[in-house]
């Protein structure tokens, strides 16, 4: 594997493409820094450094698919999530109108969909910008979204937002436009001209951003201060626990992410003229998790949508406050989001995942699955299978989307570390390392250099096992086995005795 990384730099192309990805994130992340025009960014900070990193909520999330922009009302605090909001929406509609359905199979209907998607996503950065700009002015007043930064305000003696006019409100909204439709540029170019998909990677990059800021958020909590009292917040043992943890969280997110059920698939074989083609086997795979991380961010819009549009239609409602609350925590929090995940992974399933046609398709190049008829049953026999797939991955989805919660009331964790052990973050960044390794493969494969397995390609791209790369020798699994599992137990041993140490 070491190899393969050294090999990128060897192929011009694949260098070129790298450097490019990389001076794009740099980009990224200095847009995340620069301030909107008449915003106290020390206000913001010192509210989340005390308040939203620790209770979570909507904020919070903002926060985290920002990469930290939200934080210093950056021009880049909207992120990409509204052009990701417009593409589901989009996406949703056309597998439900049957106008846009049929515009979608047309010759250049693809790019008349994804034109009406960027439309969207400036309505929705309007509409986004301007909530988020009388928030500013008004905090006090829309409590769902900036809970409890009054009291900041009154700590610090400097008010959020100077000007309460409507030039603060235009100019905030032009700029957290701008900033999201430069994103959505910024991830066309590294699509195009970089490696990995461009949106996918500004939201990863965003993510992964918040992981020194949950590490020592993490450490202040687990590990005493020697000016403060000398005592912890929580027992440093369960710190240790939560490393092996993470790991063992991480390593069944990528089990599930991978997992396919491989159905067999034969071809009969057929003369034509001279010449014999078909006969062979080969699999159809049926992925467990088909979904992705779709069905969770579909829960999620839903559950904080109404949150926030109450919250601003009804600011000093005290029943609105008890709705916003009820969405927000407690069992029916939690029972509403497994709901949406398993209704929204089978809806999504049903509109992406065609058996019928697949069957045709198999019937008209002259293939069958053993034991199945062609047409109809071997239809019905995918959509049973599909089925049973669905509700595995359902189950899932659900365990690592209420997982961060679980860990942040029951064992005391800040919310912003425990993103990092379930839910749409970890889903997002394995998904997305994933893919991009595989695009690195690709090419070093193409450029007959060895992938980052000597003994096949990365799970999830087809291969023929029977044609090996013999040019060196490989190391055996388990040893291999053995070696990570030495190298976890050093780092987990490394941290429990500094743990214990400073306790």
């Amino acid at each position: 594997m070491i190899s393969a990384f050294l090999n990128t730099v060897k192929i011009p192309e694949l260098r070129r493409r790298i450097l490019f990805t990389l001076a794009i994130v740099v980009i990224v992340r200095l847009g995340a820094a620069i301030t909107t025009p008449g915003v106290n960014q020390a206000v913001l900070q010192e509210w989340f450094r005390s308040t939203a990193d620790q209770q979570g909520g909507v904020a919070a999330l903002f926060n985290l698919f920002s990469g930290g922009a939200l934080e210093n009302c950056a021009i880049f605090s909207l992120g990409i999530m509204p052009y990701i909001s417009a593409s589901i929406m989009l996406q949703l509609l056309t597998a439900v109108i049957p106008q846009l359905g049929r515009l979608a199979r047309e010759d250049g209907g693809r790019q008349k969909i994804m034109q009406y998607t960027r439309y969207a996503t400036v309505l929705l950065c309007i509409f986004q910008g301007y909530l988020l700009a009388i928030s500013f002015q008004h905090p006090e007043a829309y409590h769902t979204v900036l809970g409890g930064i009054p009291d900041t305000i009154r700590k610090l003696g400097i008010p959020l937002v100077d000007d309460q006019g409507w030039t603060f409100r235009i100019v905030t909204v032009i700029s957290l436009t701008t900033g999201t439709l430069f994103l959505m540029w910024l991830g066309d170019q590294i699509t195009e001209r970089g490696i990995g998909n461009g949106i996918s990677l500004i939201i990863t990059v965003g993510i992964v951003a918040r992981l020194p800021a949950a590490l020592a958020q993490a450490w202040k909590t687990f590990v005493p201060s020697s000016a403060g009292t000398g005592e912890s917040q929580v027992n440093p043992a369960i710190l240790v626990l939560m490393v092996a943890f993470l790991f063992l969280v991480i390593a069944a997110v990528i089990a599930i992410t991978q997992g396919v059920r491989k159905i067999s698939v034969q071809y009969a074989k057929r003369v034509v003229g001279r010449k014999m083609y078909g006969g062979q086997s080969t699999f159809m795979p049926l992925k467990v998790n088909y979904a992705g991380v779709m069905p969770i961010i579909f829960a999620w819009a839903l559950m904080l949508f109404p949150t926030t549009i109450v919250g601003f239609l009804f600011p000093t409602s005290r029943i609105a406050k008890q709705i916003t609350e009820a969405l927000a925590t407690g069992w029916l929090h939690y029972l509403l989001l497994a709901a949406m995940i398993f209704f929204f992974s089978y809806f999504w399933v049903a509109t992406q995942f065609q058996p019928s046609q697949i069957a045709d398709d198999l019937k008209k190049h002259g293939g069958y699955i053993p034991g199945v008829r062609p047409g109809k049953p071997t239809s019905d026999f995918l959509d049973f299978t599909m089925t049973r797939l669905t509700f595995v991955g359902a189950v899932f989805l659900t365990l690592i989307a209420v997982l961060p919660s679980l860990l942040s009331q029951g064992l005391h964790v800040p919310q912003i570390t425990a993103q990092f052990f379930g839910g749409t973050s970890l889903l997002i960044i394995v998904g997305v390392m994933l893919d991009t390794m595989r695009q690195v493969e690709t090419h070093l494969i193409q450029r007959h250099y060895d992938g980052f397995l000597r003994k096949g390609r990365i799970r999830g791209r087809a291969f023929d096992s029977r044609a090996a790369y013999n040019r060196g020798e490989a190391v055996a699994h388990g040893t291999l086995i053995w070696l990570y599992v030495a190298i976890a137990i050093l780092v987990i041993s490394g941290v429990a005795i500094a743990a214990f140490y400073n306790h």
